[in-house]
């Protein structure tokens, strides 16, 4: 099996490309490199049983409605004026969901920086699709789906504590990453790579997510929210140990 990870930003530079090749003697980080178009991205991908893309997938659909009705000229619906209401624009189904699950809410994808990006995510979806790829937003059905690093390195109980703004943090992070995967191997360069950059680390994590993802080892879309992750997106997030993706071992734990 063969895995890749996005951390993608909205511009080329910052975007970072890992890719694991998984055998029954281990795990190989085969590829990390930063500086990737959207045709850089995809052809990294080819051939991975399922790719991992650290970015939101779609916007809640509140907040396309609302937008939507305000381009007409018609005043907010009553239930989205106010504090409570402005929440419930900002943040999608699958975030709330995560929140409840992990205690931690991502970043709003209609009112924080991460809209950009977005836009560039929606490009790079539709990249695939024209390449023949089914682009399912839930992550039910085809190789694509959104990963979220951080939520999944608590899930795991890695430390990261400040890797995304500490030079010497991210030493430690990578540190304790490798310490918890013995079964990945890479390059001096590859992990001097890690400890440099959020970016590089985080696709590295976004590909162990894809393997968890292939082995139906992250928690399911409630089926009542189906259609409803298939325009919002939903993020895949570990339901077992990072032990569990260990090639060398018989995985025995299945999501609920």
């Amino acid at each position: 099996m063969i895995t890749t990870g996005v951390d993608l930003a909205a511009q080329p530079a910052r975007t970072a490309v890992a890719v694991v090749a998984w055998g029954a003697d281990g795990a190989e980080l085969t590829t990390l490199r930063l500086d990737n178009t959207d045709a850089d991205v995809v052809r990294l991908a080819q051939g991975s049983a399922q790719v991992g893309i650290d970015c939101a997938f779609g916007w809640p659909d509140e907040f396309v409605a609302y937008v939507s009705a305000h381009a007409r000229g018609e005043p907010p619906h009553p239930d989205l004026r106010g504090i409570a209401g402005r929440r419930r624009l900002a943040y999608r189904e699958t975030d709330r969901v995560i929140q409840s699950l992990t205690g931690r809410l991502p970043l709003s994808v209609s009112t924080d920086r991460l809209g950009l990006t977005a836009m560039r995510c929606a490009d790079l979806l539709a990249a695939f699709a024209d390449t023949g790829d089914d682009v399912d937003r839930s992550g039910a059905t085809g190789r694509l789906v959104e990963v979220y690093p951080a939520v999944a390195l608590r899930t795991w109980r890695v430390d990261v504590t400040g890797y995304k703004t500490d030079a010497a943090a991210r030493v430690s992070a990578t540190a304790n990453l490798l310490d918890a995967a013995p079964w990945l191997t890479l390059s001096p360069a590859q992990r001097a790579l890690m400890e440099a950059s959020d970016d590089a680390f985080d696709a590295v994590v976004a590909a162990l997510i894809a393997r968890a993802h292939a082995l139906r080892a992250t928690h399911a879309v409630p089926p009542a929210r189906t259609a409803q992750a298939r325009r919002e997106g939903w993020i895949a997030l570990p339901a077992t140990p990072l032990t569990d993706l260990d090639p060398t071992r018989t995985v025995a734990s299945t999501p609920g």
